[in-house]
């Protein structure tokens, strides 16, 4: 005769809530996917490099038309808060201290990914999809490549691209803005 077990999920408050408690601590990296308490990969040299570098890069290119938000949190649902790489908001007065950004303020949502391909891939990207994110870039730092989510459908992303150095894109919400993708990734002398 089989046991049969549930896990206990979470909620965004009940996982703030054991923050305040002090059972999850600051140096805990991890994000609530799915009610569930995710540990998420260390980050290396090359993978900060690049959140320094795409933050800057959008810093200048996009000025006060948004929000740049590296690695904090976006509430997608009651049961999911990812923590992205670099999140681009729509702009607003107070830069969100007054109210953390949800899904509808995100315009674009960038991971990047040394081993954590499968997972944002896999797992974060179709979330975002779900939560009506407009467009997801994943900086790929193992295969030197950019790969490029938009248009969310009950599904996932309905246009998938895949972006090489000496390729050129463009954020839908700035079609006036364009980076090269060589400038996104590791410089090519690692």
């Amino acid at each position: 005769m089989g046991i049969e077990v549930t896990k206990k999920l979470f909620t965004v408050d009940e996982y703030y809530r054991m923050a305040e408690a002090g059972i999850l601590g600051p140096e805990d990296r991890v994000e609530l996917i799915d009610g569930e308490i995710i540990k998420m990969s260390p980050i290396g040299h090359r993978h900060m490099g690049c959140v320094n570098k795409a933050n800057r890069l959008f810093i200048e290119a996009l000025g006060r038309r948004a929000v740049v938000s590296p690695q904090n949190p976006v509430l997608l649902s009651m049961w999911t808060e990812p923590q992205p790489d670099l999140t681009v908001l729509k702009p607003r007065d107070d830069d969100y201290d007054s109210k953390k950004p949800e899904h509808a303020d995100a315009l674009l949502v960038i991971e990047i990914a040394e081993s954590s391909l499968s997972y944002d891939r896999d797992i974060k990207v179709p979330h975002y999809a779900a939560a009506g994110i407009p467009e997801v870039w994943i900086e790929d730092l193992t295969r030197d490549q950019l790969l490029v989510y938009r248009d969310p459908g009950k599904d996932g992303y309905l246009n998938s691209l895949t972006l090489r150095r000496g390729d050129s894109v463009s954020p839908l919400a700035f079609p006036d803005v364009t980076f090269n993708v060589s400038d996104l990734l590791p410089s090519e002398n690692k």
